[in-house]
């Protein structure tokens, strides 16, 4: 069976009990990547913004911190004007994915660290709403990367919706076996993630996010990756034709509590 086919096949197997997920939670294959929960925190004002980033900073970024997730990130919009707000948690096993509410529950620390949040009353809630997406990373960038730490720095999150199961797949190995994910960094589009969502909005998806020292520093590598030929020769492969159906581009700046 030539390559393709058997990825296409394992695309079809992934929709059964040989999915990312299963083999994850199977303690097998991609249990070795990292699992990332992608938050979107829903907020009606800016005072709720400043109050939940004062939370994380001093209460739940810690707290993660102690039992093993880290390093978090949480970004503000830079562009859309909204009070919203994404953090970003990296985790090594499904174990702290389902169960840091509960351990962090018996964190006395946090608990006191936390109260005034974690005790909002019903008539004035510290949130409006969470959105939350599990994403599993991909085989060529298996654990999150820091970029560069400069004040000026800015993200960049996009979202590649796909028709289909098998469509999405193949963007995938786009970025994976395709060498898409190499050109990015000869380019200077420094990657912090590549994640598959596995639980989520706008399935199926695969989402990822750049770091840049500045938003001109970011321009200027867009450029140069479209302008390079093994982006021209990559692009033009017929089996990575209509892949992607949609995408969402959004740029972030860091919170000042962002350890990422």
């Amino acid at each position: 069976m030539k390559r393709r086919e058997f990825l296409t096949a394992g695309a079809l197997a992934g929709l059964a009990s040989t999915s990312p997920l299963a083999l994850a939670a199977a303690g097998e294959g991609p249990a070795k990547k990292q699992f990332l929960e992608l938050r979107l925190c829903l907020l009606d004002s800016q005072a709720k913004q400043e109050a939940i980033i004062q939370f994380l900073g001093k209460a739940l970024i810690p707290a993660l911190n102690r039992i093993g997730v880290g390093p978090i990130g949480v970004f503000t919009m830079a562009e859309e004007e909204t009070p919203n707000l994404y953090t970003l948690s990296p985790h090594d096993s499904l174990d702290t994915v389902v169960g840091w509410v509960h351990r962090l529950g018996e964190d006395e620390k946090f608990l006191q660290d936390g109260a005034d949040f974690l005790s909002a009353p019903k008539n004035d809630p510290a949130y409006a709403r969470m959105e939350s997406s599990l994403l599993l990373a991909f085989d060529e960038m298996p654990k999150l990367e820091v970029p560069s730490k400069k004040d000026t720095r800015v993200f960049q999150l996009r979202i590649y919706e796909s028709h289909s199961v098998l469509a999405g797949q193949r963007k995938i190995e786009m970025f994976n076996a395709g060498g898409e994910i190499a050109i990015f960094r000869r380019c200077g589009m420094t990657p912090v993630f590549f994640g598959e969502a596995l639980v989520g909005t706008k399935l199926p998806n695969l989402t990822y996010m750049l770091g840049f020292d500045d938003r001109e520093a970011g321009d200027a590598a867009w450029k140069r990756f479209i302008a390079h030929p093994d982006w021209a020769k990559l692009k033009a492969d017929p089996y990575y034709k209509d892949t992607v159906s949609n995408i969402t581009n959004i740029w972030l700046n860091p919170a000042p509590c962002s350890q990422i």
